[in-house]
């Protein structure tokens, strides 16, 4: 009966794993073609005719990206390490795919991650002059990828209570 349930919460526990690892990936990913992806919502919003806070910051955005990459390509280097950083920490939950209860540090250190974009959101936001609706969005990534990290950690620690037991 315990090996049962040890399946069970291995294969709940990989799969919330690879869940994080794509949702990770493909928001690094989707960091290199950002002036080619805004230009998309640009034509978008034109088409629509709609016209608010929104679509004014996107417009602004898609603004600043395509000045900035025709003027100074070499800026774009810096969303391409964001993009690889993305990767890199994806790659990381191999170890947690492999051993969860041997690796479960890094789920602690992802959610203390998912913590620190709070203050970032709210302080670089500021600074840089980021809306604060735009920095509440951000602080979405930290919520979401917390909640499934502590509801992955709970699924690690039960693991371990039942590798203890049998």
């Amino acid at each position: 009966m315990i090996t049962n349930q040890i399946q069970n919460l291995r294969s709940q526990i990989k799969s919330l794993i690879i869940l994080f690892i794509i949702g990770i990936m493909l928001s690094g990913i989707t960091a290199f073609p950002i002036e080619s992806q805004l230009a998309v919502v640009h034509q978008l919003i034109l088409s629509s005719g709609i016209d608010n806070l929104f679509t004014q910051w996107i417009e602004l955005v898609y603004s600043g990206v395509r000045e900035t990459n025709s003027r100074f390509p070499f800026m774009g280097y810096g969303t391409d390490w964001l993009a690889f950083a993305h990767i890199v920490i994806g790659l990381a939950f191999i170890g947690p795919l492999r051993d969860p209860v041997k690796n479960i540090w890094i789920i602690e250190w992802s959610m203390i991650s998912c913590i620190a974009v709070f203050p970032l959101a709210f302080i670089a936001g500021a600074i840089r002059g980021i809306p604060f609706w735009w920095q509440l969005i951000d602080c979405s990534f930290g919520i979401f990828g917390g909640l499934l990290l502590g509801y992955l950690y709970r699924k690690i620690k039960s693991l371990e209570k039942l590798q203890t037991q049998s």
